[in-house]
């Protein structure tokens, strides 16, 4: 009994002495299995962050930015994930201590080097991500931006890692670099309301009856196929020599507000000749107040 008891004793002295010489970085058998494993270990994770950034930033939810750079950014994180596991691979093996001390120096060195011979691209790819992650605006969305021919409105068409491309109302394309974007102040015309007020005054002579012209105004400004919503038509002046009604109706964006305008003008002149309705001075000048 005795010598079995010690028989067991030995095996598994033997084999704790086994399984700490396979995981001792300064044996041979240790250095591979390290190797293995850091190698592993660094591929599920390389994995599962580049999988988990793609799928936050595809979302609809997110900013649609370049599929390219999106995909280049992830598999930059895998990247750094594996040049991590290797330094930390060569610090636990004694004989590439120095190498991985010697590799940070170099690394150190070469991103001096590589900063300030590349500043102004890798500025702007800095920026790119910036852009990618606080999401100031959208693709789709119109902006106003300082360029070197001037203010410049346009719709943004395109993020990629250096540049960010408008596309102008006359079709042109504005590049500018993400450097700028994130620095200099834009307008994003996209996050106002698009509705555009259109008031429209009508100035008549003192005699005029008021309910009957408003009334006509009324059905005009309702049954517009511009108009979303009919705001109102008030007396806004009187005077010795007229007095003005202003029809208010919220329109779709500017361009249906001045559709709206001309035609309320044109249907109104013909309405008001029809029922006797006046206008104050055969000179008046119409427009937006």
């Amino acid at each position: 009994m005795t010598l079995i008891n010690h028989n067991m004793f030995a095996t598994t002295e033997n084999f704790d002495a086994i399984l700490q010489s396979c995981l001792d970085p300064e044996t041979r058998v240790g250095a591979v299995l390290w190797a293995i494993l850091l190698t592993l270990l660094a591929w599920l994770v390389g994995r599962a962050l580049s999988m988990a950034f793609q799928r936050v930033f595809e979302q609809p939810r997110h900013f649609h930015a370049d599929r390219t750079a999106i995909r280049f950014l992830a598999r930059l994180l895998r990247v750094a994930v594996y040049l991590f596991a290797f330094l930390i691979y060569a610090h636990l093996v004694p004989a590439l201590r120095n190498l991985g001390s010697a590799g940070l120096a170099s690394v150190g060195v070469a991103s001096v080097v590589l900063g300030l011979a590349a500043q102004s691209t890798l500025g702007n790819l800095i920026a790119g991500i910036s852009l990618l992650l606080y999401r100031p605006f959208n693709l789709g969305d119109r902006l106003q931006v300082m360029a070197p021919t001037g203010l410049e409105t346009g719709t943004v068409e395109s993020l990629n890692l250096g540049y960010t491309i408008l596309r102008t109302a006359d079709n042109r394309r504005v590049v500018i670099p993400n450097n700028t974007m994130a620095s200099q102040t834009n307008v994003n015309l996209s996050l106002t309301d698009a509705r555009k007020l259109c008031v429209v005054p009508f100035r008549l002579i003192p005699e005029t009856d008021v309910d009957a012209a408003r009334k006509i105004l009324t059905e005009l400004a309702r049954n517009h196929p511009k108009a979303l919503e009919f705001v109102g038509c008030p007396v806004t002046a009187v005077a010795n020599w007229n007095v003005t009604l202003s029809v208010q109706v919220w329109c779709a964006d500017p361009d249906a507000a001045g559709a709206l305008q001309n035609d309320l003008l044109e249907t109104a002149k013909q309405r008001f000749d029809q029922a006797g309705i006046k206008f104050a001075h055969p000179e008046v000048q119409w427009g937006r107040e």
